[in-house]
Order: C-alpha cells, then structure tokens, then sequence
C-alpha cells in the first residue's frame, strides 16, 4: 500500500511539475512576443501580428524538433476557458479603444455585416462542404457538422487587417473592420453554441427554428450581460477616479 501511494503521488507530482512548466513556458513565449512586438512598433513592415506569427512558429518547430515529431503544444487550453474567461477581457479591452462616435453611428452597416452576413456565409459554405465533401471521398459527416464548419469558418480575423489600418487617419474604415470583426465573433460562438445543442437531438422541421430561438436567446442574454458589465465598470471607474 505504502508503495502504490508513493508510485502514485509520484506520477502526480510528474503531472503537476509538466504543467508548470508548460504553463511557464506559454507565459514566458507570450511575454518575449509582447515586448518584441512593442519595440517593432514604428516598424513599417513588421506589426505584433506578424512578430507573434513568427516566434510561434519557431517555437513550434523547435517543440517539434526536440520531441521529434511527437507533439507540437506547449499547453493546451479548455475551449471554454477561452471562450468565457479570456475572450470577453479581451473584446472588452478593445473596446476602450475604438472611438465610440464613430462605432455607434455606423452601428447598422456594422450589424448587417457581423450578424447577417454570418448566417449568409454559414449557408453559403455548410451548402458548399456538404456538396463537395462527398465529391473528394470525405465522409461520415453529419448535417450539424456541415453546419459546425459552416460557422467555424465564418467567423473573420481582423486583427491583421486592423494592424495595417490606422485609427486616426481612416476612422470610418477602421470603425468598420472593427466593428464587424467584434461582432462576427461574438455571433459566430454564439451560432456555433446553438448549432451544438442541436446535435443532441433529431434534425427535423423545427431544426431551424430551434437554432434560430437558441441563438436569439444567447445572444439577448450576452448582450444583456455586457450592456450591466459595462455600465456597472464605467460607474465604478467614474466613482473611483481619485485626483481629478
């Protein structure tokens, strides 16, 4: 018994000190990108997009290398770690950043694009996938899968894109890249939340509707919560605002 214990709280203390150090390793890489980036800010040809490119790429081959083709993470993240925890602060954070004028007052153009042009592009491209997939022998997909990917790739980075435009001097073009690019996120995770829920059940006539309700619901609700997130911190930093 003493043996059994020891071998496993070996085993445990192998898996805790890995963890570590994989966690140590991200936030060291994350760090170098930040600080690199930050020098190669005047740079003309080279952005933090494409330093973090770079030295991700690197250090992935030369994880690959030492593990000799084995593995090619260094930690990998719980979806909805991601999605709950540490894609809100930074949405959150970007939108300190944008002029508020300028946001608001292409807010429609702004909607058709993120909210309507994502379910136009899911069924442009879920159509496409379930038409070509089977044409190059892919299959064993499902009706919700087509729909999954659909989704999946509808959803735009705009980050490259937004490196190269400049705040100041195209404000409606940045406005709206930006804005877009907020909103067909935040629409393509709630869509992809829906069509998940879906899985679980038949695909019949109500399917649609089913979707359409669940993402309506989500994305009510989520709208909701950030419109009492951001007033409750706008309050908050108002309040707590010492020195003026």
């Amino acid at each position: 018994m003493v043996s059994m214990s020891s071998f496993a709280e070996a085993i445990s203390n192998d898996v805790d000190h890995k963890q570590v150090v994989s966690i140590s390793m991200f936030v060291a890489i994350l760090c170098f990108c930040i600080v690199i980036g930050h020098l190669l800010e005047e740079n003309r040809w080279v952005n933090e997009s494409i330093t973090a490119i770079l030295i991700g790429g690197i250090t992935g081959a030369m994880i690959m290398f030492l593990s000799k083709g084995k593995s090619s993470h260094i930690l990998r993240f719980d979806e909805d770690l991601f999605f709950i925890y540490l894609l809100p602060p930074i949405i959150f954070n970007a939108g300190f950043q944008v002029k508020k004028k300028q946001f608001f007052r292409n807010f429609s153009t702004i909607m058709l694009f993120g909210v309507i042009g994502v379910f136009i592009s899911t069924g442009i491209i879920s159509a496409g996938t379930w038409w070509l997939f089977p044409k190059i022998g892919f299959t064993g997909l499902r009706a919700w899968d087509y729909l999954a990917i659909g989704t999946i790739f509808s959803s735009t980075d705009t980050v490259c894109t937004l490196q190269v435009l400049h705040q100041d001097e195209t404000p409606l073009l940045y406005s709206l890249v930006f804005g877009e690019g907020v909103v067909n996120d935040a629409t393509s995770v709630v869509l992809f939340h829906a069509i998940q829920k879906l899985s679980h059940s038949k695909l019949d006539g109500w399917a649609a509707p089913r979707i359409l309700g669940d993402f309506l619901y989500l994305f009510t609700a989520s709208t909701v919560l950030g419109i009492a997130t951001g007033l409750i911190t706008a309050y908050a930093f108002k309040a707590l605002y010492f020195g003026r």
